[in-house]
């Protein structure tokens, strides 16, 4: 019986150093969420303070990119390493896309999985399913997330504004009723279902003028697309926050005696702003602000689990945020009317959508208390892109030739031990940028200045444009008249990186 129990024991010890030697991974991903939204990037008219004390706890990024400034392109990037712009079909997608995440190629996810990690995804996808037919959502839907390296999903297919409204757990819609099979249409209208457009007094918030957000209704909401069937599986708005948060720990919970990766894709700041009723009202910034207070609540549940179950030590979380801050985008929800001072953007320039940098440069925030020194503010460049060659460094994986193209290890600067980060980086906000150093080209572009749906300026300029960022962070002065060669020299730079099949140090 001794023999037994000390071969029991050690078995277990052996389980628990393992999980020990390769760290957990947890990225908490954010939704248009601004580089002035939280206080611990400078917001004043708002408390975060559990983003705050990660921050407090691990290293503050203050250059911190997306590759883009809208959310497909930047999660693509994160997940392949490679630049959207590169991939056509990347742009935004409608709920019924089909999936733009390669089954036949390596994923950051596979990776992980190849290094021995249990893998999810919990919340948003945005990434497409199926493999180009028309996806029926009354059977399994694949291939999708579980077929690119996810061990385990529950998601939402696309965004909170298009239909379908409902979960999907790995291959199956949540809570399907087989006798009222649901129907999606981008094109026109199927099932009897209100729409926003013609029955506005079912609205409990209404959709701004020409967003689009007026077809079917849900939860008193209009959408994007059409939808019939499905009515029990629809989830409400209120209880998004709550659905993936508990699945998230449930994750965490299981997989707390191995290696786990676990990409927690939050939904909270982009629209429909409809928080949990308890956060309603609490921010006096409109639902956009007790969103961001939902989603800050969200953080604290999740770095709770990990110092309950003893895991905090040695895991990795790293937060951030799909592109930059839009107030309204498509829903009357007093995001413009109760601002009351808040600066979404801090001191930057532009916004979602947006080349300027208000687009790309986000939060970023990355405490691994086994590896990292807390307290620290790092100036350094760095990309989501690059998180797939970091995390292959960080688990000893070598990456084959045609892997993330374009990303680079950044382990030291993710880590504190390098604060000069990338020599150059590539940013996609309608046109392209370049950013070596503290300079940024924006490569010439027709079309208009802003972007008056959103009131968001779009960096689109017939002329190239050139930024100091080291000493005008908020490109208010376009310095390219007086320094003519180093535009050519940039703008040259830029094509001969396009044209490159990889980039990859």
């Amino acid at each position: 019986m001794k023999k037994l129990l000390f071969v029991a024991l050690a078995l277990v010890a052996g389980q628990c150093l393992y999980a020990q030697q390769k760290p957990n991974v947890v990225i908490i991903y954010a939704d248009d969420l601004g580089y002035g939204d939280l206080s611990c990037y400078g917001a004043t008219k708002i408390q975060t303070p559990h983003i705050d004390q990660l921050a407090k706890e691990g290293i503050r990024f203050t250059n911190g990119h997306t590759t883009s400034a809208t959310c497909t392109p930047s999660r693509f990037g994160l997940l392949m390493g490679r630049y959207p712009w590169r991939k056509s079909g990347t742009g935004v997608l409608p709920g019924d896309a089909t999936m733009i995440i390669p089954t036949d190629k390596p994923s950051l996810a596979t990776m992980m999985q190849k290094a021995g990690y249990m893998t999810a995804l919990v919340g948003k996808w945005h990434l497409g399913l199926g493999d180009g037919g028309t996806i029926d959502w009354n059977r399994d839907v694949k291939p999708g997330p579980n077929e690119v390296g996810f061990n385990y999903s529950f998601c939402f297919p696309a965004t909170a504004d298009r239909v379908p409204t409902v979960f999907l757990e790995n291959h199956t819609v949540l809570g399907l009723d087989k006798k009222d099979p649901i129907e999606v249409n981008y094109k026109e209208k199927v099932g009897n279902d209100p729409t926003g457009k013609e029955n506005p007094e079912l609205l409990k918030m209404a959709s701004s003028p020409n967003h689009g957000h007026n077809n079917t209704i849900v939860n008193g909401i209009g959408r994007i697309g059409f939808m019939k069937g499905g009515h029990k599986a629809r989830w409400t708005d209120e209880e998004l926050a709550y659905a993936f948060t508990e699945r998230a720990e449930k994750f965490i919970e299981d997989n707390r005696q191995r290696p786990f990766f676990l990409y927690f894709a939050l939904s909270d700041i982009h629209v429909p702003r409809m928080p949990a009723t308890s956060f309603k009202g609490k921010s006096g910034l409109g639902y956009r602000g007790d969103a961001i207070l939902q989603m800050d609540w969200t953080v604290g549940r999740i770095t709770q689990k990990l110092r309950q179950l003893g895991l905090e030590k040695n895991t990795i979380v790293i937060f951030s945020s799909d592109n930059g801050p839009v107030l309204d985008d498509g829903y009357e929800d007093e995001a413009v009317t109760m601002i009351n001072g808040h600066k979404q953007a801090g001191p930057l320039r532009g916004g979602k959508y947006s080349a300027f940098e208000g687009g790309t440069r986000v939060p970023w925030i990355v405490r691994w208390p086994a590896g990292i020194k807390g307290g620290q503010t790092s100036g350094a460049l760095i990309s989501q892109i690059d998180l797939y060659a970091s995390l292959a460094r960080l688990t000893g994986q070598q990456l084959g030739a045609d892997d993330a193209p374009d990303s680079f290890n950044m382990l030291d600067a993710l880590t504190g031990k390098d604060l000069k980060g990338r020599p150059w980086l590539i940013l996609q906000g309608g046109p392209l940028s370049l950013v070596q150093g503290n300079l940024k080209y924006i490569t010439p572009a027709d079309g208009p200045k802003l972007a008056k749906l959103v009131n968001i300026e779009t960096g689109r300029d017939t002329e190239p444009q050139l930024y100091d960022l080291g000493k005008d962070i908020g490109e208010q002065h376009n310095i390219a008249a007086q320094h003519p060669e180093k535009v050519k020299e940039m703008a040259a730079e830029l094509e001969r990186l396009k044209a490159a099949s990889k980039t990859r140090k």
